[in-house]
């Protein structure tokens, strides 16, 4: 069938007062947009389900959401799991986000399956903490992370809080495409599946013990630290705000402050451009309030909250943005320090980081005699190797990725930015009651174990023809890549898709060249993007920084050249 046929087919079944039917009516002369909203049908990613809204096979919609609700419900009802447990369910600031949510409860409820549903947005984080609390079985949460106002997602878990990976994906996938989007999904009203009994209204308990939870990953306090410090958080209108505020004020950190006009939810992200915190223009309000009150860290979360991003004062009074390599390195160098100091580094212990995250924390790790592992990109691989590290007999330590995300603790399985923001303002005032800043912390790491530096960038190629184009590029730099790049020699090259060492297979590659310099590349699972992650590390930051350009135009040169 073609993507006409499709379209068609759409039109023929949706009634003609429904809004998905006028949106598609209003684009009958628009052969490319037909062709962008059902040359595919969304599927599972790095993260679960993400597109545009709207109506079509390849858009968020109320059609792709019930397929794939009640093909997820038909596959725990068939996995041979005790599905009494139920799934919890949570939403953020989208537009859509909490009709989404409540239409997954209904089919999963229609089906006898029990919910466990948030009444208003809640951290991503929180969802997966949550799941592991009440013993449910799986988790959803209607989200699109980072990505701009025009996106939703769907978010899938299992019972051990991570995001579903492995034969779980595979067998929900196989569930949902069994299904037609017109089929009917045997929902039932919010009303009618909490009269039932199927549907239990999560509250301010849960939202307790989730910030007990994140207040217990602390290592300092007291007169260890300076809690008058200013901090400035942007929640950048998400979920953030709430938790993240009880937080600070009951750990008594008196110099944090909220920027007002993004405290609130708002599906517009009307005053940023894109409400991702790893773009430092997402700071801009942040900078402004925090060079009124002499803050000296800056903190963003998205809007589900599951990433976290830093900046710090500089000498000129402005601020400078800390990418999530030097964050995470700098939260792995002070739990490390300060957990020996508390002789609770004993044993074998685990850091996990993904393939395209730098090694500065891996020499930081290996300094402490902490073992480090590798996954795949995102945290799903990241957290869902907890488990088999501990009954090897080795205790997880912390977990990240470049793309600002970490993972301090271990009940939840999922980038956790509440988390990470409170250890970051603990180190922050760790860091100015002994006379420094974060900036002079990660100097000193510089000095003690090399210069690290490190750039990404991401070539956006949207639609069918910007697949084809990632493909093009993948498949160049597999078979006519040169043997040398900005001057220094390839020594080694991992090609992922086929798998490496305990490493499954992903369509990424990883070139080192013979200086230590290394590269790696791959599509983002959660957006059009072919990302490229650049590494070196030498005696002096301008060295690294000098090579590591070299590199990084010669790479995208080639890029660029494949058309």
């Amino acid at each position: 069938m073609t993507t006409e046929d499709t379209y068609k087919l759409w039109l023929d079944r949706l009634d003609s007062t429904d809004p998905l039917y006028r949106e598609l009516l209003a684009i009958r002369e628009d052969p490319a947009e037909i062709n962008d909203r059902f040359y595919t049908t969304i599927v599972f990613g790095t993260a679960g389900l993400r597109g545009i809204c709207g109506a079509g096979t390849n858009r968020m919609n109320r059609l792709t959401v019930g397929r794939a609700s009640r093909g997820i419900a038909d596959y725990i009802l068939a996995s041979g799991e005790d599905a009494s447990r139920g799934v919890v369910i949570a939403y953020d600031c989208r537009h859509f986000s909490r009709e989404f949510s409540e239409l997954a409860a209904g089919i999963l409820a229609g089906r006898g399956i029990p919910v466990y549903l948030f009444p208003s947005l809640r951290p991503t984080p929180e969802l997966s903490f949550a799941i592991r609390r009440l013993g449910a079985l799986s988790g959803i949460n209607m989200t699109a992370s980072h990505n701009p106002k025009e996106y939703n997602g769907y978010k899938v878990y299992w019972a051990d809080g991570a995001q579903i990976s492995g034969n779980v994906s595979d067998g929900m996938q196989a569930a949902i495409e069994a299904l037609d989007f017109f089929d009917d999904f045997g929902g039932i009203s919010l009303e009618e599946a909490r009269r039932a009994g199927l549907v239990t209204m999560l509250g301010e308990e849960m939202d307790r013990s989730y910030q007990d939870y994140v207040m217990s990953l602390s290592v300092r306090d007291g007169d260890e630290l300076d809690k008058s410090i200013g901090i400035v958080y942007t929640p950048l209108n998400g979920a953030g705000s709430r938790p993240l505020t009880a937080i600070a004020e009951a750990r008594g950190f008196t110099g944090f402050v909220v920027v007002s006009e993004q405290r609130d939810p708002d599906p517009d992200f009307t005053t940023v451009p894109y409400p991702n915190p790893e773009n430092p223009a997402a700071f801009a309000l942040a900078e402004s309030l925090g060079k009124s009150i002499g803050a000296e860290v800056l903190i963003a979360t998205d809007p589900d909250s599951d990433r976290m991003a830093v900046e710090i004062r500089t000498e000129d009074g402005g601020f400078r943005f800390l990418n999530g390599n030097q964050t995470g390195a700098l939260l792995i160098a002070y739990l490390a320090q300060a957990r020996r100091d508390r002789g609770e580094l004993q044993g074998r212990q685990a850091m996990i980081k993904s393939i395209v995250t730098g090694d500065f924390g891996r020499a930081i790790c290996e300094d402490y005699g902490i073992e480090v592992y590798e996954t795949l990109t995102g945290f799903k691989n990241i957290c869902g190797r907890i488990d088999e590290l501990k009954a090897e007999g080795c205790r997880y330590f912390f977990g990240y990725e470049e793309s600002i995300g970490c993972a301090p603790g271990e009940e939840v399985r999922d980038k956790d930015g509440i988390s990470a923001a409170m250890l970051v303002m603990e180190m922050a005032a760790w860091c100015r009651r002994r006379g420094t800043t974060l900036g002079g912390m990660l100097e000193d790491l510089w000095r003690q174990y090399g210069w690290f530096a490190e750039d990404q960038v991401s070539l956006v190629l949207t639609g069918q023809e910007g697949n084809a184009r990632i493909s093009r590029i993948m498949e160049a730099f597999r078979k006519e890549a040169p043997s040398a790049f900005g001057g220094t020699a390839v020594s080694a090259v991992i090609d992922y898709r086929d798998g490496y060492r305990d490493i499954p297979p992903q369509n990424a590659m990883t070139f080192i060249l013979a200086d230590g310099t290394r590269f790696s590349l791959r599509p983002s699972g959660t957006e059009p993007k072919l990302k490229f992650y650049f590494y070196t590390s030498a005696s002096s930051l301008s060295e690294a920084g000098c090579r590591m350009t070299a590199v990084r135009d010669a790479v995208t040169a080639m890029a660029d050249g494949v058309r």
